[in-house]
């Protein structure tokens, strides 16, 4: 079996292999798909909305993420950075290139299309009636958008309006809140989780 270089010694020419209870896997044992493959992947039925996210390495962050968990969509509202940008690529490694992207003047824009076309709207954001997250389950054959806000105003109180349901990450520390860009995993990890019929790896 062909292991990573951590895992034998040299000793005059020969390779001696190391004996191990477990050991990192390499890239090409992972099983990934092309970039080029992504669009050719089933639909997830989740959209993530970027409501004036200031910082482009937090959008290149959420590119990743979500070329992690099969987005179908992200749209970049407003001042959003997008593509090309070297500070989103060092963040997203590449991940701009798989995920399909749409950039909107305004966040309102993107919900309006996106209720047109069927999708359930959440905002990320802690409000007066917002559910915690782990409270909620994802209803089968449901499309959802999810919208994630500035890295200092969080969700606009006009989105919030028009989103029907808030969505809250528990927390138990000083802090008033996560960075976006870890909020948007957080999220999307407890979305696959949750869904009826869950992607398989």
């Amino acid at each position: 079996m062909i292991v990573s270089l951590s895992d034998y010694k040299y000793r005059k020419n020969v390779i001696t292999f190391v004996d191990m209870n477990d050991r990192k896997l390499l890239n090409m044992e992972l099983g990934r798909i092309r970039p080029e493959e992504y669009a050719s992947l089933p639909l997830s039925g989740l959209v993530v909305v970027l409501d004036n996210v200031r910082s482009a390495y937090n959008v290149g962050s959420i590119f990743r993420t979500c070329d992690a968990f099969k987005v179908d969509l992200l749209c970049l509202c407003g001042i959003c950075a997008v593509p090309p940008s070297a500070e989103i690529h060092k963040t997203a490694i590449g991940a701009e290139l798989s995920v399909p992207w749409k950039k909107y003047a305004s966040t309102m824009d993107a919900i309006s299309s996106l209720k047109q076309q069927g999708y359930r709207i959440i905002s990320v954001e802690q409000t007066c009636n917002a559910l915690s997250l782990e409270q909620f389950t994802p209803g089968e054959g449901e499309k959802y958008a999810l919208v994630f806000g500035n890295e200092v105003d969080g969700v606009d109180q006009s989105v919030v309006d028009e989103s029907d349901v808030s969505l809250e990450i528990p927390q138990w520390g000083s802090k008033h809140s996560l960075n976006v860009s870890v909020s948007a995993g957080v999220v999307l990890w407890q979305m696959v989780c949750r869904r009826p019929h869950r992607p398989r790896r």
